[in-house]
């Protein structure tokens, strides 16, 4: 059975790091670092270590008020490496366009970031599964 795991969470207006309020990318990966502690937590009851990204895809930008949904799967378990494949997709859009407070629910929801790298998790850590 693959271990996966999801959050959802609000981009706010602290967030936003460009002009427009566009939220730095590098965000997406610091949720795909929270989603891969939890898959850890999951596989060994241990927090464990984010060693590497071995591939990151930016695809659509995402803006303070935006709601985003980041996935995180574990593909491979080695002896104490685990490898993992994240994406970030945006449920919930601003409409700045209409007012300050406005935002639509998206009917399909935008891949905005995808990534996939290798954690790992100490043998002496490894506290499930053994």
């Amino acid at each position: 059975m693959a271990v996966k795991s999801m959050l959802r969470l609000r981009m706010s207006a602290k967030d936003a790091h460009y002009g427009g309020n566009l939220v730095d990318g590098a965000h997406m990966l610091h949720l795909f670092g929270d989603v891969a502690t939890e898959l850890l937590i999951i596989q060994d009851g241990d927090e464990g270590l984010f060693c590497a990204y071995d591939m990151v895809e930016f695809k659509a930008p995402v803006y303070a008020g935006d709601y985003i949904e980041a996935y995180g799967e574990i593909t491979h378990v080695g002896n104490t490496s685990r490898k993992m494949s994240f994406e970030a997709y945006k449920v919930i859009k601003t409409r700045p366009d209409i007012s300050d407070s406005a935002a639509d629910v998206l009917e399909e929801k935008i891949l905005v970031c995808r990534a996939t790298g290798t954690c790992v998790t100490p043998k002496q850590c490894q506290r499930k599964n053994q």
